[in-house]
């Protein structure tokens, strides 16, 4: 949330359709002792907020939108961590629960995810003037809704007669395809959606699964992941390029593995930043954050995918450190950021430095 007493940026860097959750977490049968995690901020939209925000200290936080859904059962331990993100959240109350979700496991430790109020997708008519103006916009969504939701983006911004926001270039548009419907039955629908978005990126398994692959039990087929993205991106031509600017990328998050980056031009694996499983605690947003990351990375980057993905793969290495989201703190004679007692921006330039070609 932003203060309304400070002065806003030209415009925002980056926006999310994706919507915030309280989660309720528990825990998996081999841990019966263990209590679950109750009132827990979560969601596509949080996570993927939250890796633009780790990029953003303020004034710059403010760049970073996104829209919460504060229904009456809102807890204030919840406001005030998103006010203290300084963010350009809106918040819009609703006469309705806020939404929510279950997270549990399975008798196998197969984690599950199911809503236990009604959820309020957000739509591209939800945007306000600023958001719409954003330079990057995470999508989450079907391949069908991401044709719809690009289309009515662009019919918006184009129904504007400002002379000053028609010569902007259209936003960046990362699409990240929901992973139920990441099926062979819709992969015609997901090529069709190529054709409007900059960006997409799917984890290792769901675009196995778009390509009836399923990849060993505890292991990377990587030369699966690269020959299937290659084949994403043969039918990622510009055929809509009214609709997006920036770079056409296939950005394929997997995991322990890290990531691996293609386009027309080029082929690039990226580690994981952290190189230990013990600094793994609760995988839960890391690939949402990821995209946050990688969105802002774009932008502030000109375009640089390679770049851009280490600072997917930061955003992502904070999220999974803890159950929830990361601690912010202040700390020094500069009051810098901290988050989980770290500078993010130093995390960056040490993988950077570890990733360098």
């Amino acid at each position: 949330m932003a203060d309304s007493g400070s002065s806003l940026p030209a415009r925002i860097d980056f926006v999310t359709l994706g919507m915030f959750i309280i989660d309720d977490i528990y825990p998996p049968p081999a841990a019966p002792s263990q209590l679950p995690n109750l009132n827990v901020v979560g969601g596509a939209g949080t996570y993927s907020a939250l890796g633009a925000r780790l990029f953003s200290p303020p004034p710059l936080s403010q760049t970073v939108g996104w829209i919460i859904d504060a229904g009456l059962d809102f807890p204030p331990p919840v406001r005030d961590l998103i006010t203290s993100w300084q963010t350009g959240a809106l918040v819009r109350p609703r006469n309705a629960p806020t939404t929510r979700g279950w997270n549990g496991y399975t008798a196998n430790d197969h984690r599950e995810f199911k809503y236990l109020t009604e959820k309020l997708r957000i739509t591209a008519a939800d945007l306000t003037p600023d958001l719409l103006d954003a330079r990057s916009i995470h999508l989450i969504c079907s391949a069908s809704r991401c044709v719809e939701m690009v289309q009515q983006i662009h019919h918006r911004r184009d129904s504007r007669s400002s002379p000053q926001q028609d010569s902007e270039s259209p936003p960046i548009l990362i699409w990240e395809p929901v992973p139920d419907l990441c099926l062979p039955s819709e992969l015609p629908a997901t090529l069709q959606a190529l054709e409007y978005v900059g960006v997409i990126s799917p984890n290792h398994e769901e675009l196995g699964s778009l390509f009836s692959f399923t990849h060993p039990a505890d292991n990377v087929d990587k030369a699966a992941v690269e020959a299937q993205a290659q084949r994403l991106l043969s039918h990622h031509a510009p055929t809509n390029s009214k609709y997006r600017s920036g770079p056409l990328a296939v950005v394929v998050r997997v995991g322990k593995e890290g990531c691996y980056v293609a386009t027309p031009t080029l082929q690039h694996w990226l580690p994981a930043y952290h190189t230990s499983s013990a600094k793994v605690i609760d995988p839960t947003g890391g690939g949402n954050a990821f995209l946050g990351g990688l969105a802002v990375g774009l932008v502030r980057n000109a375009g640089d995918v390679v770049e851009a993905a280490r600072y997917g793969s930061i955003a992502a290495s904070f999220a999974i450190e803890q159950v929830g989201v990361p601690v912010l703190a202040r700390g020094g004679v500069s009051e810098v950021e901290l988050w989980n007692r770290e500078s993010v921006m130093l995390r960056l330039e040490e993988f950077g430095t570890r990733t360098m070609e």
